[in-house]
């Protein structure tokens, strides 16, 4: 990374392996220098150098940066909470818990699904979220946190319900709106890395539909989140990719064409909710501010956010 050259908020998250949204929380939090350059924001290399050497004394606020790879460096124990999970709720859902508790780390990893069950299981993690759906019992999570988590007890709590589907092209020029369209060779396909949710979507309806990765031109070319997804086929380079309504809202020149509603859900360990933390965390979940905040972004159906869904 060059300290001459300035970046998007977008490229930002890339760098720092965070969220576009917990970038936006920083450059608000004056915590990350940016600037704009008419309508669009911008940050120079060398702010981000300095804010990544800034980082590494970690304070409440600094904490927003992913925690270290390395179990020995950091730990859930060391006080504090560690966020697993990449949807923009989950940024809203942390900077509520900071004001509840100032003095706390609450630190966000931005990493999919089955990674974040696994560091859940082995004790890297204490909240992580899951949109993991299973062919075989038409079940969203259920049956992976019971798989992934073997002599654990863990509750499943529902944070939101999304709409997945396929982002295409303005006016969707090239007619694509089902699983089998994908198989076309006319198409180029964006995907998504192994591990998150929208990658098991796809292998699960490409295993049912009989469909082997190699007839998908693209299938290898991996993008890491849902705006980067949406933002390919926005620049013309591929004609679709997987990702929830809410990223297609946020990127011009881009339809959604919906295909399913997935259950997107909190999973922790059952022996931690009674800890302040967790019981602080079910509040904020049940409370009116959080849901009408969540409520007021679009997209997302918050009718059982809260509820706990499954304990396994």
């Amino acid at each position: 990374m060059s300290e001459d050259v300035s970046y998007t908020p977008e490229e930002v998250a890339k760098i720092l392996n965070i969220s576009k949204y917990t970038v936006y929380e920083l450059i608000k939090r004056d915590e990350l220098a940016a600037y704009r350059v008419g309508r669009k924001v911008r940050v120079d290399g060398a702010d981000i150098e300095a804010f990544k050497r800034n980082s590494k004394n970690v304070t409440p606020s600094a904490a927003l940066v992913s925690p270290p790879a390395s179990p020995s460096s950091y730990s859930p124990l060391d006080g504090g909470l560690i966020i697993c999970g990449q949807d923009m709720t989950l940024d809203i859902l942390t900077r509520h818990l900071e004001r509840k508790f100032p003095h706390v780390r609450f630190l966000r990893q931005n990493i999919g699904s089955i990674d974040g069950l696994m560091a859940l299981y082995r004790g890297m993690a204490n909240v992580v979220t899951a949109h993991l759906w299973d062919s075989d019992t038409n079940e969203y999570n259920t049956p992976y946190v019971r798989r992934m988590l073997p002599g654990h007890r863990a509750l499943l709590i529902n944070m939101v319900y999304r709409t997945e589907g396929f982002y295409v092209a303005k006016g969707n020029p090239k007619k694509i709106f089902t699983w089998t369209d994908l198989a076309r060779p006319d198409l180029q396909f964006v995907n998504r890395e192994r591990g998150s949710g929208a990658r098991v979507l796809l292998d699960e309806h490409l295993r049912i539909q009989g469909i082997t990765h190699q007839t998908i031109n693209g299938y290898s070319n991996e993008e890491m989140s849902h705006i980067a997804v949406a933002s390919k086929i926005a620049r013309g380079e591929a004609d679709v990719g997987l990702g929830i309504e809410k990223a297609a809202q946020q990127v011009n020149n881009v339809d959604f064409v919906p295909l399913q509603i997935e259950r997107y859900d909190i999973v922790v360990r059952k022996e931690d909710i009674d800890k302040p933390y967790f019981q602080a965390l079910l509040s904020i979940l049940k409370s009116a501010a959080f849901r009408n905040e969540v409520l007021g972004i679009g997209s997302y159906d918050v009718t059982s956010m809260g509820e706990i869904m499954a304990e396994v």
